[in-house]
């Protein structure tokens, strides 16, 4: 048998970041970080009692599967179903990508359960300080996004809070910034009170709705946005889906030369959505945005702490296109980062 001596806990969160990382069922992850946070509080003592007493599942949050892990776990064995997903799930995503990878400092795209995403904000947090990042900009949806449980204004105010304890907690050399991503309105505006877009440290502005619009009035609602000081970040320009559980999409149409000109005008980065559903924007207009001058940003949109490993699929996109390191804006250190996206 196999020994190990990380504890429950950690066999628990990292059974869950291979299932995330691997897009399996969200059904399997809650289960493993159900349990993870059942028995985080307890004392090793009574953890040792209930695995001898086989009482393990009398705890809410733990079923069978998590408690062979964790009874494992307990007795210094590595758990069998974590060593079936470290040889199952833990290779490398791409073939490319590492060396651009290693540049990044952060994240500029990160969903949270306080909209659509699966985890706590503190533990967003705590698996991009595990990956090695230096920030990760919290970017939950905006009130219009009803059916990914946007943030009305009162909501965003009280997540800002969070953040800032959340920093305070953690107080090293990594830095949770305040995010949102922010729906384009049909007018081109943004889905938030301009004084509350103020207070945030990075904005990304996307399209979530009528993606079928003409392409004149998509392609003046994108430069409406990008015109706007606040916007930072250009999300997921087309909108496409290629694969996945929710099925394909087709692009939005727009005057892409247009909206690139626009975006290197108002210094306004494009995303290089890392999502492998997505991988938006396609190949032909990520090298048209190249040739047009613009910034990028490559992001994980990661909806639970396993997707944040994402990035170097975008990274390996952008290696291929050919585009130079110092104009990705998470490449920058976060004070670079911060003094652009203030505008």
């Amino acid at each position: 048998m196999t020994s190990y001596d990380a504890g429950p806990v950690a066999a628990l969160r990292r059974i869950s970041f291979l299932l995330e990382r691997a897009r399996e069922d969200t059904y399997k992850v809650k289960a493993f970080r159900g349990a993870a946070a059942a028995i985080l509080p307890l004392p090793e003592e009574e953890l040792v009692r209930r695995v001898a007493d086989g009482t393990l599942t009398d705890l809410p949050g733990v079923g069978a599967s998590s408690a062979k892990v964790i009874a494992a776990a307990v007795r210094g064995e590595l758990p069998d179903r974590l060593a079936t997903a470290e040889a199952e799930l833990s290779g490398p995503l791409t073939d490319g990508g590492a060396a651009l990878r290693s540049r990044l400092r952060g994240d500029l795209h990160s969903h949270s359960d306080w909209s659509d995403g699966g985890s706590p904000v503190e533990e967003m947090a705590i698996t991009a300080m595990e990956l090695g990042h230096d920030y990760l900009v919290l970017t939950d949806h905006s009130p219009r996004l009803t059916i990914a449980h946007g943030l009305s204004a009162e909501r965003l105010t009280r997540q800002l809070g969070v953040v800032e304890a959340v920093n305070d907690h953690l107080a090293g050399g990594f830095t949770l910034l305040k995010g949102i991503e922010v729906d384009i309105l049909d007018n081109g505006s943004l889905d938030q009170d301009d004084e509350l877009l103020a207070r945030l440290d990075v904005r990304v502005a996307s399209v979530h709705s009528k993606l079928k619009m003409d392409a004149p009035a998509m392609t003046r609602r994108m430069i409406g946005a990008v015109r706007n000081p606040r916007t930072n970040v250009l999300g997921h320009c087309t909108g496409r889906l290629v694969t996945g559980g929710r099925g394909t999409r087709g692009q939005s149409q727009f005057d892409a030369k247009a909206v690139f000109e626009a975006c290197a005008e108002h210094d306004v980065a494009v995303e290089i959505n890392s999502r492998p559903e997505r991988r938006d924007p396609p190949t032909a207009l990520l090298e048209l945005a190249r040739d047009s001058g613009c910034l990028f940003s490559i992001d994980s949109d990661a909806h639970a702490p396993g997707q944040l490993d994402f990035l170097v699929l975008g990274c390996e996109r952008a290696e291929a296109a050919g585009i130079d390191p110092d104009r990705i804006v998470n490449t920058w250190p976060k004070e670079r980062l911060l003094e652009w996206a203030r505008k």
